[in-house]
């Protein structure tokens, strides 16, 4: 039910995957260095190559990682921090807060292996017998929102967010869900062959899973079969996550009797007692002809399959947590989609899940050792200064009318900037956490948060709240709330360095938030208003031109191969382009200001015998510099808005003028694109 907000890097929805813990084996630089450029590479022909060539031949993925990339190096030095933090506060001692026993006790009862391997099932098994113990499909939702509390979410997704035509309120939502491969295209995909592949590594790892639950290998491997069946129909009832993207296509408000009728097979009144919501009589039902197909599901699957799916998923959910080989067959099956050599070290493993329990608390300790006034003040000076450029470039665009741009000009006006850190820290003093406790410290940290989530519908929306915690490596954009987030975990090199020059930080940092200003016009963000309710405030003329625009940033991408013989998806990495396309514009804007401002003459300098406009393109392609396994790759074509850092850089530089003028390219050449697209 965490907001997870506009991501700028792959953020997977297992559970352990994180956006990245990495290994010092990887030698290529922390921030930018002269030193990654490939000279022998005309910058003209592929900038990607030419500013990050060195940098990749000095790059190593760690066994552990799937990638190594500006993101994963910035999460490992933040790792590192969070690591001393909970060691010393896992020693426990009477000196300790009540927040640093929480975060302390979590942490060590995860690093005790000890105590884990002794367990064994033992932890998990009141639940799974709980499920177990259901007499008939109307007490089946009863178990469901217990899991629902506890963890994973079968058959569908249930949350509080603001209300599309209401930003003020919070209302409840239900949603598709219940999918254990990446995307509906798993399974319905008969065509690619790896697809068809990782049904079987499904099939493997569930089969694993209940043999060692205690299931015969006969039963076992039926048990596999029944997940796998359901989860197809599932599938084939979901909304492809590209026609998802126009939040118009999940804009569903409806009573909660209407709701209710849709499908009577999930006794979902039932359902909102168990979870104990606040009382509404209006909810948003994002895909109303998914719960009208898997309503018959429920109808023709036999109890006992309906039990092995639940099953399955609190297991899948708990299975990091619990003995060794059910950590293995885990890791087994998400290597398979990863090319992830290794399993990560158990201790980045317990951060992460530290991270995920009590970021907040974990945070405050965080920020208090990283995150100076310094850094703020000057992230502050130059989100003012990308927003006055995003403000020039609106009034000089010559395709929008006056009536749009004044009311383009109010969005902007009213976007909210939270840097660093929340203004009001969480309070966890509710949660129980209990040394040497694991499995129990999960379920209980996961209920709470979704009873704190459950507990805001029809309530007003808390916009001090943040969706990300502060050692987060990434940045967010949010629509309803009409706000830019940039945890302290990004404000390092290569990203944010203070000892760096304008030129470089403005390439990264400043396209980074130039990137997340953008979205608020991109082509979801245009749809809500300055008050962050779903509105068209664009005259008609207007939208079609916006339309054209962004058809020819989808088709630019769309052309784009990515790995193998798969080429991006234009409409799923459209928004995600427009911003890098919007932000880098900006952020280029905005350094040639600030440079026509300094009278000294020393801002228009080379350095490194490169002019500011270059330096400004070869920070920004610094961000983007990686490597990743091809398992990784071709899963991230099927599911991440983002493109790969080579199109992420090139497919922007393409589509400026200013890029040809300040490195000398000439018509024809490939970083000249003939019909160059610009929607911002």
């Amino acid at each position: 039910m965490r907001n997870t907000g506009i991501l700028l890097a792959a953020i997977l929805a297992f559970s352990t995957f994180s956006l990245g813990q990495a290994s010092t084996t990887a030698a290529a630089s922390a921030g930018f260095s002269v030193e990654d450029i490939d000279k022998s590479v005309d910058p003209c022909t592929d900038f990607y190559q030419y500013a990050c060539g060195n940098w990749m031949k000095k790059a190593e993925i760690p066994a552990d990682e799937p990638e190594w990339a500006s993101f994963v190096e910035v999460d490992e030095r933040n790792k590192a921090i969070l690591h001393d933090i909970l060691e010393k506060a896992a020693k426990g001692g009477p000196s300790r807060s009540a927040s640093d026993q929480k975060i302390g006790d979590y942490y060590g009862a995860c690093m005790d292996e000890k105590a884990v391997e002794a367990k064994g099932l033992d932890p998990l098994k009141p639940e799974l017998d709980r499920i177990a113990a259901v007499k008939d499909k109307g007490g089946l939702i009863d178990a469901i929102a217990r899991v629902h509390l506890i963890g994973p979410n079968p058959f569908f997704n249930f949350f509080s967010s603001p209300d599309l035509h209401n930003a003020d309120m919070v209302i409840a939502y239900i949603d598709q869900g219940g999918l254990t491969l990446p995307d509906r295209k798993y399974y319905i995909n008969d065509e690619d062959a790896k697809m068809v592949e990782q049904r079987k590594h499904l099939i493997e790892y569930a089969t694993t899973l209940f043999t060692l639950s205690g299931q015969s290998p006969q039963q076992a491997a039926g048990s596999a079969q029944a997940v796998l069946r359901i989860e197809i129909a599932l599938a084939k009832a979901s909304m492809d996550r590209t026609v998802r993207r126009d939040p118009k296509s999940r804009d569903h408000k409806m009573t909660r009797d209407a709701a209710l009728s849709l499908a009577p097979n999930f006794y979902l009144a039932h359902y909102f007692a168990d979870v104990n919501t606040p009382e509404f009589s209006e909810m948003n039902v994002s895909n109303p002809e998914f719960f009208k197909q898997v309503n018959g599901v429920i109808e023709s699957e036999s109890l006992d399959a309906l039990k092995t799916y639940v099953q399955w998923h609190l297991l899948n959910a708990g299975a990091p947590w619990l003995s060794t080989p059910f950590v293995d067959a885990n890791f087994k099956f998400r290597q398979s989609l990863t090319g992830q050599a290794e399993i990560k070290a158990r201790w980045k493993r317990c951060v992460d899940a530290t991270d995920g329990a009590m970021g907040e608390a974990l945070g405050q300790r965080f920020v208090e050792e990283t995150f100076g006034a310094e850094g703020k003040q000057r992230m502050l000076k130059m989100v003012d200064a990308l927003e006055k450029a995003l403000d020039q470039d609106i009034r000089s665009l010559p395709w929008m009318t006056e009536d749009t741009k004044k009311q383009a000009k109010v969005k902007l006006d009213a976007i909210r900037n939270k840097i660093g850190y929340p203004d009001v820290w969480r309070d966890y003093s509710k949660l129980t956490i209990v040394r040497g406790d694991l499995m129990g410290n999960f379920l209980r940290a996961n209920e709470f948060e979704s009873r704190r989530q459950i507990a805001k519908i029809s309530k007003p929306l808390d916009r001090k709240e943040w969706g990300m915690t502060p050692p987060t490596v990434n940045a967010y954009y949010s629509p309803p709330r009409n706000e830019i987030v940039f945890p302290a975990g990004i404000l390092q090199p290569p990203f944010f360095d203070k000892k760096m020059d304008d030129d470089i930080n403005f390439g990264s940092i400043g396209a980074v938030i130039g990137h997340e200003l953008t979205h608020g016009f991109d082509d979801q963000g245009r749809k809500f208003d300055p008050q962050g309710n779903l509105r068209d405030w664009w005259t008609e003329q207007d939208g079609k031109e916006f339309e054209q625009r962004a058809s020819c940033v989808a088709d630019e991408y769309g052309s784009f191969i990515a790995i193998d013989d798969l080429k991006l998806n234009g409409k799923l990495t459209l928004g995600e382009n427009t911003a890098d396309n919007g932000g880098a514009r900006i952020a280029l804007m905005a350094l040639m200001s600030m440079i026509a401002e300094d009278k000294t003459g020393k801002a228009a300098e080379k350095i490194d015998g490169y002019t500011p406009e270059q330096r400004f393109y070869l920070g920004f392609a610094r961000v983007w510099c990686e490597k990743r396994r091809p398992e990784f790759s071709r899963m991230l074509v099927n599911v991440d808005p983002h493109s790969p850092g080579r199109f992420r850089t090139n497919g922007v530089v393409q589509n400026m003028p200013e890029f040809e003028k300040a490195w000398g390219c000439k018509a024809g050449q490939p970083m000249v694109r003939e019909n160059q697209c610009r929607v911002w």
